[in-house]
């Protein structure tokens, strides 16, 4: 693949990419790729979506009806497609990918295997041997008690389709499979979800290892960004901060583990490889075929934020994973269930040393909906930590 000559959207010689999925890292891809002169197409199931904010054009359809999808991938005949979700029809993306209309990022199957834990899964430990918690599957609450039983208590429930730790559960004993499984079928992307349910590992951190495949002379390269460590609270994130600290030997297992499952996966573009870490041994966890809700730390410490290596790997363009400095992000969360929120107390957030805030302008908050995120530089992460979540506490989300 050669370096496209890029031109100017709205015109004949527009590069046309269509993002599915149009939240808060989608609106940051769309902002990088317009910087290069890319014309952006924004495709999500609710209107007024923050990517569609920014983006050339929009579309609100169901992104699950394959007839729809597919119409609006032959109406605006994109070079490429970027997915950013997982509810999305990709039996389409692979016969379009297969017809060659356009290019899936990295690629319809990846999209596919990765869109589903159980694909993602049995690749990484099945396919590719590496190392996993032990886990097993289940389509029914018969099924879930036998596949808890087998992996031991405690484990984890999940939906094989959903994200933000929606429908996630920690499950502590038997008596809690009931309950565990009708959450995990609230919270699925789909109805009638199958789950995963995962044992607890004994691990001492967990980071998301930023992989990025991109074009240099030619050929395909793997760069790794520097590790972010993350907390979460009930699967979702609530803090990053970068780099975080580890051995030599534990960073290398990581970066071999995050080449062999992103070169089987292929394609180019960013992938948020996700592990755990205890001493020198590392676990894989998950995949993300894209930008990485941790990696939004990336847009105060490196020199090219993982929208924007996003942006140019998925281009043929040359990519910088260099970080400049020490940083963290913190959530911001709705606290409130309402639409055109307001938001209080900016200023005093931005006066916190070196914060910044991105507000992602979602039309509607919820108690526990990301609406924005802040991010702060400091002399080591305890600093940058403490800023971000100062900033981000000075944040009131209000009802007008």
């Amino acid at each position: 693949m050669t370096p496209p000559r890029l031109g100017t959207p709205l015109s004949d010689s527009a590069v046309r990419v269509m993002l599915l999925g149009a939240g808060e890292l989608g609106k940051e891809v769309a902002i990088e790729l317009q910087r290069l002169g890319a014309e952006v197409i924004a495709v999500d199931r609710y209107p007024n979506a923050p990517a569609m904010q920014v983006a050339h054009r929009s579309h609100v359809i169901p992104m699950t009806d394959p007839q729809v999808l597919n119409g609006v991938i032959l109406a605006e005949a994109p070079h490429l497609i970027v997915p950013e979700i997982e509810a999305i029809a990709t039996e389409v993306l692979a016969e379009i990918e297969a017809a060659d209309l356009a290019t899936v990022i990295p690629t319809a199957r990846a999209v596919q295997l990765t869109m589903n834990r159980e694909g993602i899964r049995r690749l990484a430990a099945e396919d590719l041997g590496l190392p996993t918690s032990p886990f097993a599957f289940a389509g029914s609450e018969q099924e879930l008690a036998e596949g808890a039983a087998a992996v031991g208590y405690p484990c984890f429930v999940k939906p094989v389709m959903s994200s933000s730790g929606k429908g996630q559960s920690f499950v502590e004993s038997a008596d809690q499979i009931a309950r565990a499984w009708a959450y995990a079928q609230s919270g699925g992307r789909v109805e009638t979800a199958h789950v995963i349910v995962e044992g607890r590992i004994d691990f001492d951190y967990e980071i998301t290892l930023l992989t990025v495949r991109s074009m240099r002379d030619g050929r395909i390269v793997t760069d790794f960004c520097d590790p972010i460590g993350h907390r979460q609270d009930k699967g979702d994130y609530v803090e990053s901060w970068q780099p975080q600290p580890m051995a030599a030997a534990a960073l290398k297992a990581s970066q071999d583990i995050a080449a062999k499952v992103t070169e089987a996966l292929g394609g180019l573009g960013v992938f948020g490889v996700e592990l755990f870490v205890k001493g020198n041994q590392v676990w894989f966890s998950e995949v993300s075929p894209r930008p990485h809700d941790t990696g939004l730390v990336t847009l105060a410490t490196q020199v090219q934020s993982e929208f924007a290596l996003h942006a140019r790997a998925i281009l043929g363009l040359p990519v910088d994973v260099s970080r400049r400095a020490v940083g963290a992000s913190a959530v911001i969360y709705g606290g409130v269930e309402a639409q055109g929120v307001a938001y209080e107390g900016v200023a005093e957030a931005l006066s916190v040393p070196t914060a910044d805030l991105r507000l992602f302008g979602k039309p509607e908050a919820f108690e526990r909906r990301r609406m924005g995120v802040a991010t702060a530089l400091g002399a080591d992460t305890d600093e940058a930590r403490e800023r971000a979540r100062e900033a981000a506490g000075r944040i009131r989300v209000v009802v007008p």
